[in-house]
């Protein structure tokens, strides 16, 4: 039996071309050709930057991230799962399970070999990313586990843990190296600086000054700097360069600061809900954040301008990652599913 497309190809090719957006080259060239058309339906403007969607956790997703050679996307949910995706087919080809709770975060290490999982069942897991196979926990959190990452040489993991303290994790023997203490509530996350010599943490709590950033020396364990600003529960990442922080808070703003002075440099508005989740382009050009008003937004570093809004989620967006080349941006959202999103489109 003949298909569609071999009784009437120039039809179907007609159709495809009539829903093209509005600007683009093919439509603007070729729909004064299709004789029999007097109006056309209405379409967006531009290709949109959504690439794909990736569907399978059964519950919120907490995090996503790029490997470090951008093939693979790890995403950690509520469903105690930590899923491996194809990013360019979009296909789940690996399913890390093990954790008996929700599963807040997964990173994976400079090398790409291992991840690391933080979760509610107040542990943070190492898995070989190759196998699926878990090959390490680290345990002594006395409460939830909210993120873990790597040193930029692999040879450390910190976690950061509601029992109001960071610590310090040796990959390869799973002994506990050194405990950050100073936080007076729960902590959200904790991050290396590029190189490896400072960790960046985040604090939640009931009052403003319980809000902070904290820098740490890692050599000595001592506190270095305290950010302070916000007055909500914040997140926090150093820019690649690690010349500036990136905060975000349920106060519904980004703000970004002078790692070497410990000041504020400028501020980001423009989510209309909180503030989730932030993270640089490679280049640190770009900041992207993502927001409980379920969209992701990416902004200029050098002038604070908002260059774009990425807008297709159903619900509050808690991750968002920027790939090694820069080109992709991945976020995870309560709606269930990882998007993946066409930098260049979004701008």
């Amino acid at each position: 039996m003949r298909s569609i497309i071999e009784m009437a190809p120039l039809q179907v090719y007609y159709s495809g071309l009539l829903f093209t957006p509005g600007s683009s080259l093919v439509r603007v060239g070729y729909l004064k050709n299709i004789p029999w058309v007097t109006m056309a339906p209405k379409v967006a403007d531009v290709w949109g930057s959504l690439i794909q969607t990736l569907e399978g956790h059964t519950n919120d997703v907490n995090s996503v991230v790029f490997s470090p050679d951008g093939k693979v996307v790890a995403s950690a949910s509520k469903d105690k799962t930590v899923r491996l995706w194809d990013t360019f087919t979009g296909k789940q080809y690996g399913i890390l399970e093990g954790h008996t709770d929700w599963v807040n975060s997964a990173v994976f290490s400079p090398d790409g070999k291992l991840v690391v999982s933080a979760s509610n069942d107040d542990t943070a897991r190492l898995w070989d990313s190759s196998t699926g196979k878990q090959c390490g926990v680290l345990e002594g959190h006395t409460r939830n586990v909210n993120s873990a990452v790597f040193s930029p040489d692999g040879n450390l993991v910190a976690s950061a843990s509601k029992d109001k303290t960071v610590r310090l994790w040796d990959t390869f023997t799973g002994k506990q190296y050194g405990i950050l203490e100073g936080h007076t509530d729960w902590v959200n996350s904790a991050v290396f600086s590029p190189d490896g010599k400072l960790v960046v943490s985040a604090s939640s709590g009931d009052t403003a000054w319980e809000n902070t950033v904290k820098l740490w020396d890692i050599a000595t364990g001592k506190l270095r700097a305290i950010l302070e600003g916000h007055t909500g529960p914040v997140s926090a990442v150093f820019s690649p360069d690690g010349k500036l922080v990136a905060s975000v808070s349920y106060d519904k703003m980004d703000r970004l600061w002078d790692t070497s002075r410990g000041k504020q440099y400028g501020a980001l508005g423009g989510h209309t809900s909180s503030v989730i989740s932030a993270v640089f382009s490679p280049d640190g050009n770009l900041a992207a954040s993502a927001s409980g008003d379920n969209t992701v937004r990416l902004w200029d570093t050098s002038t604070g301008k908002q260059c774009a809004i990425l807008e297709g989620h159903t619900g509050p967006v808690k991750s968002v990652v920027v790939s090694p080349d820069g080109k992709l941006v991945a976020s995870a959202s309560y709606d269930k599913t990882v998007r993946l999103w066409d930098t260049s489109r979004g701008r």
